[in-house]
């Protein structure tokens, strides 16, 4: 045996303290840095029976007793072996890092889950009755809702459309004011009063006519009403009553909440016009008796003022087909006759 085999195979109790170091030494220097560019490494290929194998960077191999005791342990696990440069690094970031079609799953609910658990409160419901026109409709309508959502619902119903439609419910209802406001109780009965819009057509190609036909005439005729010799007549025998109402030329007013009077037909009976439009009736009143006349049978209106008085007018009501059915009325105040063709007419206004 040569005295380097011996050397190589001497007992672990003999290794000095110095053969101990040298051995952490190289178990340390595992973890050892590049020189010159090239990778510095050891490997420990064995441990067993308290020895280890050494790797040399000549590729020779050398047997060297390490102590496997604790601290054996604690340098291998403090000094883990080295990765090479070219080794990818191992990263810790999460799977999904906020990459497209990541979902991030949220403990809140969603708008719409929300919208699930709101509980809709039931509209109270009123039921009562309309009547239009001879005609009774049974109705079920939220009690919050205004008159003019009434009046939507209503001309689907009646073909009149909402600007024609007035309610009638202890008066006249507003459009802007609740049923629950204005007192309607289960049961109730209101009444609609308006034309159709079918209606309002017929009138305007009816007075769409009778304005061609009226500008022929005045075209033949030119002299105004009062010099024409039935009216002029009358004028000169009955004269200006003195109970008359006020006039007031180039002025537009609302019909007044009393009947108009003060006027006179053409045989001098006092005339006094009460319009009923929650019935679509004008009550044309003399001494004698009261005509109730439906204002659609009404089929065109004419007037014009007085010459020297154009604060009123002489105004004629086409009660049939032909000029021959005109009613005339004198000394009507001039503020009122739009109100009353529109009233008459279908285009009311309402103030």
């Amino acid at each position: 045996m040569t005295s380097e085999e011996s050397h190589s195979k001497v007992p672990n109790e003999a290794v000095s303290d110095e053969s101990q170091e040298d051995s952490k030494a190289s178990v340390d220097d595992c973890c050892g840095s590049s020189v010159d560019g090239a990778l510095k490494s050891y490997d420990i290929t064995s441990l067993s029976n308290g020895e280890a194998v050494k790797v040399a960077e000549n590729g020779e191999t050398s047997n060297t007793t390490v102590n496997t005791s604790d601290e054996s342990k604690r340098h291998s696990t403090a000094n883990p072996k080295p990765v090479a440069a070219d080794t990818p690094a191992m990263t810790t970031e999460p799977a999904c890092v906020m990459e497209p079609g990541c979902a991030i799953e949220s403990a809140e609910p969603s708008i719409a889950e929300e919208s699930e658990q709101v509980e809709v409160t039931p509209q109270e419901m009123v039921d009562f009755k309309v009547v239009y026109n001879k005609q009774t409709f049974n109705v079920t309508f939220p009690i919050d809702s205004t008159v003019l959502s009434l009046k939507q619902h209503l001309e689907a119903l009646t073909d009149v459309e909402v600007n024609n439609q007035k309610i009638m419910f202890k008066g006249l209802m507003k459009d802007d004011v609740s049923l629950r406001d204005h007192k309607l109780t289960s049961g109730a009965k209101l009444m609609l009063v308006g034309s159709k819009r079918t209606d309002i057509q017929a009138v305007s190609e009816t007075k769409a006519v009778k304005e061609s036909e009226k500008g022929a005439s005045a075209a033949a005729n030119k002299e105004p009403l009062c010099k024409q010799k039935p009216h002029s007549t009358v004028l000169e025998k009955y004269g200006k009553p003195d109970d008359t109402m006020i006039g007031v030329k180039k002025q537009r007013d609302a019909l007044p909440p009393v009947p108009l009077s003060g006027m006179y037909n053409k045989v001098g009976s006092k005339v006094r016009l009460t319009f009923k439009l929650e019935t679509d009736q004008v009550w044309i009143g003399t001494k004698e008796r009261t005509e109730k006349v439906a204002l659609s049978s009404i089929k065109a209106v004419v007037s014009e003022p007085i010459e020297g008085h154009e604060e009123y007018h002489i105004m004629g009501l086409q009660l049939g087909p032909t000029e021959a059915s005109r009613y005339w009325i004198y000394w009507v105040p001039a503020q009122y006759i739009d109100s009353i063709k529109d009233a008459i007419l279908g285009g009311w206004q309402y103030y």
